[in-house]
């Protein structure tokens, strides 16, 4: 046991702070659907934002990247660093997109973008699939990290975090909707960053200062912002697979290729398409140029004091044996803490992890009302029932992720399944708006086939005889069977009924000569179709806006840890070059 009374008290005040926001959403959250999953369609963008943020940053987020920094160095992040690419791809192209659809899921849009039995058949599996197996999957890795705080901090046992974390994140979840959860992600986020700012400095003095970190010989090696390029196999699985392939091929809860999830859920719920824009580009600015370093610092300075797993057993000898994995430096660090400052942390961790959850349980019970009971069970459900079943869901849904939970071992080992099953569906997801041909059947191939792939080599190859492959390897082989699945399933079956399509294509204007085939084809008809009311050189203008948006993110980052390697010239330059874009950028965005 770590912690004071005092400790004690400020964690009980943030939580009754989160169940008070709840209470007091609770009378709008219930009227409707619209409510209580998308906040009634007019949420500002900041706010929007500011919750994407703190929904991707977890109790297991700045585990992840201990873990990946003290096995891999600072370098090993580019495998999440790469997913910035994504996120300026959804920011410029599909943000609009999304808002313009005007459903209330990202499931619901696939009866809107296909049609016949196979869209009904592929909506209602895939909100089974995502909603409960998927999300299942994502909150177990996320709970894992809490049980591991919990032992570590508060003496608990796996068990009790669950059952004592899970009461009070149901609760205010399922009271408050949308509207509760996105309230209390903005003050949780900023609770949960000024504890890792904190802990930072605090791990720094503890370490004896940035320059006794950086010139020690467990950090020496880990500091480089890239992998060292004489090192093939790790430039390879930490480098140019997430740049080159994973950030566009690879589907990841909050950073889907063409945007999803909960993601698209905050989009859905703007004001309008600028709102939606800008809450967007709010998120993938925070999560990739501010939210990164404490952890990574924090990590650093953990090598110092823990350099193996032994030190770390040695000083838990109360905890788990199953639980010492390199993700628990993290926690460890926060012990050092002094009373009632501990408690702050503390306190922003949990703030951190409910934010998560609670954005998750809420997300997946809209899929399970919306798009599995509503549509296939009763679509004459009245409204008030319809919000009952949500909060029963999500009571179902944070039970099953507890129970899987106990049995995950550490944040990178969740991490990588989760990669694993969504490798090769992600360029799926980016073209389906632009290329007419792409149906159902192309999605449930895509699926299906990356599900299989994901199985065997996580689970069965071992056991066949066929030796342990590199992660790397396993999702770039999944990334190429899955592509040629849904591509040859796309060619050799018929695209979804042209009167669905026709709709599709007035309502949302996406544009593209992937649609030329689909107008053509319309014109033989004796339909003419006015293509999409785009100016000229438009597309090219959204790509310098990513251009843009990527390089002033990346130079900021780099700026940080050239600061942190004392490179001086380089960090110079960063900020320069930060300077320069983040300018043209802005120049640009007025213009929206």
């Amino acid at each position: 046991m770590f912690i004071s009374y005092l400790d004690w008290i400020i964690i009980a005040i943030v939580m009754l702070l989160s169940l008070f926001i709840g209470v007091m959403s609770m009378k709008k959250a219930g009227k409707n659907p619209d409510e209580y999953f998308a906040g009634g369609k007019n949420m500002p963008w900041w706010l929007l934002g500011i919750s994407m943020v703190a929904t991707t940053f977890s109790t297991d987020t700045p585990n992840l990247v201990t873990d990946i920094v003290r096995e891999h160095g600072v370098s090993g992040n580019w495998v999440w660093f790469a997913f910035l690419l994504t996120g300026m791809f959804t920011v410029y192209i599909y943000a609009r997109l999304w808002k313009r659809s005007g459903v209330l899921t990202d499931i619901e849009f696939y009866e809107l973008r296909y049609s016949g039995k196979s869209a009904a058949f592929l909506r209602g599996f895939r909100s089974i699939y995502l909603g409960v197996v998927f999300n299942i999957l994502v909150m177990a890795a996320v709970t894992l990290a809490a049980i591991k705080i919990g032992n570590i901090l508060l003496g608990l046992r796996p068990i009790e975090t669950v059952i004592f974390s899970g009461i009070i994140i149901v609760i205010y979840s399922s009271l408050g909707g949308l509207r509760g959860v996105l309230i209390t992600d903005f003050f949780q986020f900023f609770l949960a960053m000024a504890g890792s700012i904190y802990l930072m400095v605090h791990s720094v003095k503890k370490a004896g200062g940035m320059e006794k970190i950086i010139n020690s010989d467990m950090v020496i090696g880990k500091l480089s912002l890239f992998p060292d390029f004489k090192d093939t196999e790790t430039l390879v699985a930490m480098f140019i697979i997430p740049i080159a392939v994973q950030w566009w091929a690879v589907w990841y809860s909050g950073f889907e290729p063409g945007g999803g999830g909960y993601i698209a859920q905050r989009m859905f719920a703007a004001k309008d398409e600028k709102n939606a824009l800008n809450a967007t580009l709010l998120f993938n600015i925070t999560n990739f140029a501010v939210r990164p370093w404490p952890w990574i610092i924090t990590a650093l300075a953990s090598l110092v004091i823990f350099p193996d797993l032994a030190s770390l057993a040695s000083a838990f000898p109360h905890l788990d044996p199953e639980l010492i994995r390199n993700d628990i430096a993290y926690p460890a660090m926060i012990t050092f803490l002094p009373p009632g400052i501990i408690g702050l942390v503390l306190a922003s961790l949990i703030a951190a992890y409910m934010s998560t959850i609670s954005t998750h349980l809420n997300w997946g019970s809209s899929y399970i009302v919306n798009d599995f009971y509503k549509r296939f069970i009763n679509k004459n459900t009245g409204d008030r029932k319809l919000v009952n079943i949500g909060r029963v869901s999500t009571a179902i849904l944070m039970i099953a992720a507890s129970t899987l939970a106990l049995f995950l071992e550490n944040a990178l080992q969740a991490f990588n399944i989760l990669l694993q099953i969504g490798a090769g569906t992600g360029l799926l997801f980016m073209l389906r708006w632009f290329w007419w041909r792409i149906n159902a059947i192309s999605e449930l191939s895509a699926m299906i086939s990356a599900l299989i792939i994901a199985v065997y080599f996580e689970f069965l190859h071992t056991t066949i005889g066929f030796p342990e492959a590199a992660n790397w390897v396993k999702l770039l082989s999944a990334v190429i069977i899955t592509t040629v699945v849904w591509i040859t399933a796309t060619l050799i079956t018929k695209p979804s009924d042209p009167d669905s399509l026709l709709k599709f294509y007035k309502k949302l204007q996406p544009g593209g000569r992937g649609w030329n085939g689909f107008i053509n084809m319309m014109a033989k008809k004796g339909i003419i179709v006015k293509k999409a009311d785009q100016k000229k050189g438009e597309f090219a203008q959204k790509l310098y806006k990513i251009f843009l948006g990527t390089f002033s993110v990346y130079s900021f980052l780099f700026s940080i840890g050239f600061w942190v390697e004392q490179k001086q010239l380089s960090m110079i330059i960063s900020i320069s070059l930060f300077l320069i874009t983040t300018t043209l950028l802005w120049k640009n965005q007025k213009n929206i």
